[in-house]
Formats: C-alpha cells, sequence, structure tokens
C-alpha cells in the first residue's frame, strides 16, 4: 500500500519512483527508522524477478538487427566508457592507500550503470522509443558484456585460482553472450512462430518461463541474468512481442517495485555518516564521466545535443551489478569497500533517476552556453 502511495505521488510530481522506493527501504531496512519484519529471501526474489523483467520489455521495443548495428556503432562509445568511469574507481583506491585488487574492484563499481534503474526510468519518462535510447541500450549492453570478462578475473585475483582455470571461466561467459546474441538475432523471429498462440494464458506461461530459463542459464554461465532476459526480448517479433508486452507489464512494475525496496533495505543508514564525504565526491565525478560517455555514444548515432545530454544523464545511476561486485571482496578486499559501494550507488540510484527527469532542461543551459561562446 505503501509503495503504491508512493507511486502516485512520484507520478502526480511528475518523477520515477524509484528514489521513493530506494528511500523507503533505508527507512524500514536495517537499523532505519521504523522496524519492519520481513521476509528478506522472499523479497530478494522478487526484486531478481523484477531486473529480469525490466530488461526482457526493454529488449522487446527493439530488433536484434538494430542491436547489432548500435553495437556496431557504439563499440568505440563502449571504449570511451571503460576509460572515463573504471579509471577513477581505481585511482581513488590507490590514493586511499588500498591494494591492487581492491581498488579494482572499486572501479568496477564505478564503471557499470544499473540496467534496472535506467530501464525503469526511461519507460517512466517515456523515452524508451527515443533516438538516443539505443545509445544507451548499447552502451549497458557493452557494459554488461565487459562484465563477463570482468567478474571471472576477479575471481582469480580473489580466490587464487590458476591463470587457466580463469581463462576458461570467462571464455566460457564470452562464448555463451555470443551464442544467445546469435540466437536472438538468426532465430527470433521463428521462435516467436513456434511459442506463438491465442491464448492469453498460455502465452504468458510460455515467454514469463523462457525469460527466466534463459536468464538462469545465462547467470550460471557468469553472463548477466538481466543480459539473458533482454536478449530474449530482442529475439521475439511481432505480433508476439506486442501481446507479450501487454500481459507481462502489470507484472515487470509490480516485481520492479520490490527489486528497488530490496535495494533500499540492504543499505545500513548507521555506515552513511562514515563514507559519505567520498561516496559524494566519487559519485559527483563519475556522474560527469558517465554524462561524457552519453554524450559521445549518442553522438555516434547522429542525436541532437538536447539527446544526447539526454542519454548522458540517463546512464548515472549505479545499482545492483556494483553491489554485486563489492561483495565479491567481502572478508578478503579493503574492509571500507562495501560500506563506501553501498552509499555510493544508493546516492546515484536516488539522483540518477531526478536528473535524468530534468534532462531537457539541463541540455537548454549546456545549449545556452555553447551559443554564448
Amino acid at each position: 500500500m505503501v509503495l503504491s502511495l508512493l507511486a502516485r505521488l512520484a507520478h502526480r510530481l511528475g518523477l520515477s519512483p524509484i528514489p521513493l522506493y530506494l528511500l523507503v527501504g533505508v527507512a524500514i531496512g536495517r537499523g532505519g527508522l521504523i522496524a519492519v519484519e520481513l521476509d528478506e529471501g522472499f523479497v530478494e526474489v522478487g526484486a531478481q524477478i523484477g531486473v529480469i523483467l525490466l530488461l526482457f520489455m526493454l529488449g522487446l521495443e527493439y530488433t536484434g538487427q538494430e542491436l547489432a548495428e548500435n553495437l556496431r556503432i557504439g563499440l568505440p562509445a563502449g571504449g570511451v566508457d571503460l576509460l572515463l568511469n573504471f579509471t577513477p574507481g581505481v585511482l581513488v583506491g590507490l590514493l586511499l592507500g588500498w591494494d591492487v585488487t581492491s581498488s579494482l574492484l572499486l572501479g568496477g563499481v564505478a564503471y557499470i550503470s544499473s540496467s534496472g534503474v535506467i530501464a525503469k526510468a526511461l519507460g517512466d519518462l517515456g523515452r524508451l522509443g527515443n533516438r538516443e535510447t539505443p545509445a544507451v541500450l548499447s552502451t549497458l549492453v557493452i557494459e554488461d558484456l565487459v562484465m563477463a570478462v570482468y567478474l571471472p578475473l576477479m575471481a582469480v585475483l580473489l580466490v587464487g585460482t590458476g591463470v587457466v582455470a580463469g581463462l576458461i571461466s570467462f571464455g566460457v561467459a564470452i562464448a555463451a553472450a555470443a551464442v544467445v546474441l546469435i540466437a536472438a538475432i538468426r532465430w527470433g523471429p521463428a521462435m516467436s512462430r513456434v511459442i506463438s498462440t491465442h491464448n492469453d494464458e498460455v502465452l504468458l506461461l510460455t515467454v514469463f518461463g523462457l525469460v527466466l530459463i534463459v536468464a538462469g542459464v545465462a547467470e550460471q554461465l557468469q553472463v548477466s541474468a538481466a543480459v539473458g532476459a533482454f536478449l530474449v526480448g530482442i529475439g521475439l517479433s511481432e505480433p508476439v512481442a506486442d501481446r507479450a508486452r501487454e500481459l507481462l507489464e502489470p507484472l515487470r512494475d509490480l516485481f520492479a517495485a520490490t527489486f528497488f525496496l530490496f535495494f533500499g533495505l540492504r543499505v545500513d543508514p548507521g555506515i552513511i555518516p562514515d563514507v559519505a564525504v567520498l561516496a559524494l565526491a566519487l559519485g559527483v565525478l563519475t556522474a560527469v564521466t558517465k554524462a561524457a560517455t552519453g554524450w559521445v555514444a549518442a553522438g555516434r548515432l547522429g542525436a541532437a545535443p538536447r539527446g544526447r545530454v539526454r542519454a548522458g544523464t540517463a546512464l548515472i545511476a549505479r545499482g545492483e551489478f556494483s553491489i554485486v561486485i563489492a561483495g565479491l571482496g567481502t572478508g578478503v578486499a579493503n574492509p571500507e569497500l562495501a560500506p563506501l559501494a553501498a552509499v555510493y550507488v544508493l546516492l546515484l540510484a536516488i539522483v540518477g533517476p531526478i536528473i535524468t527527469r530534468y534532462a531537457d532542461t539541463i541540455s537548454g543551459v549546456v545549449l545556452r552556453r555553447q551559443l554564448a561562446s
């Protein structure tokens, strides 16, 4: 009931409800203002389904051919993204006196944007069909593919497994992502014909089950479950895609709210004062570098300055993947990593959608300055 009231308030104000969901989660979570007994295991499962459905529904907006073309054009921007956003985290860790492994983990935390938060914000603001959105999308996909290499490599450094084992691990991850992508592009229409049915219940269960299976397999192969779900959405063609969108949209909204609530539940307000200044400084720095990434990525697709600003602000939000990266170092990496990552992500997950909402206002300021100069 509380989440429904927050959603009403947010929509009345013309904002995404994500920041409100997060703040409520912090308020009722561990060490929060109000003690509420929740089954975190149940909420966590709902949260995972929320992220999967967010990315699946985003994938329905594009065809495989569009994705392949956007990835081809977006690869240089992906390199800019890696340079501008991974490097600051690593440098901050080294300047704090952390070891190399902990610094590399902080680099990953700072690098990857939140697919879940961004997909929800773009949907709330009605921007999924905008010209600059494919640039945002291709950047997110490239980031997740980079994670397919990064996570196994970090596992090698943290656990101390052999180089050969590490190479095999991320080789399997890359191959799995490539296979799913090719399958979505080449055999998507055939898959759509196979699962097509006039019965809404059968179609709902078939599509939902397929999404969960592919996402689960992708997760086991060290590829993001969200990427697997996204590629299933890419593979479905009309009219199946249109009907799936209509049937699954209410479920997406329900489980997405659960995801953002759960994320807030995991942040202990007591740790915020100790790392607030450092998290704010890193947040400001990487918000600027993400905005620059979006500006470059959307520019390569021919977007106007207003669209380039929209793309840049959309990429600011960090989320679930950054927390996963920080969690890899539990008991091994610098003990300050986890609280810093939690506050940093909470800050940008709240501020990111708000800045995205006012991207047009920001672009107006940028354009006026360009004209003045």
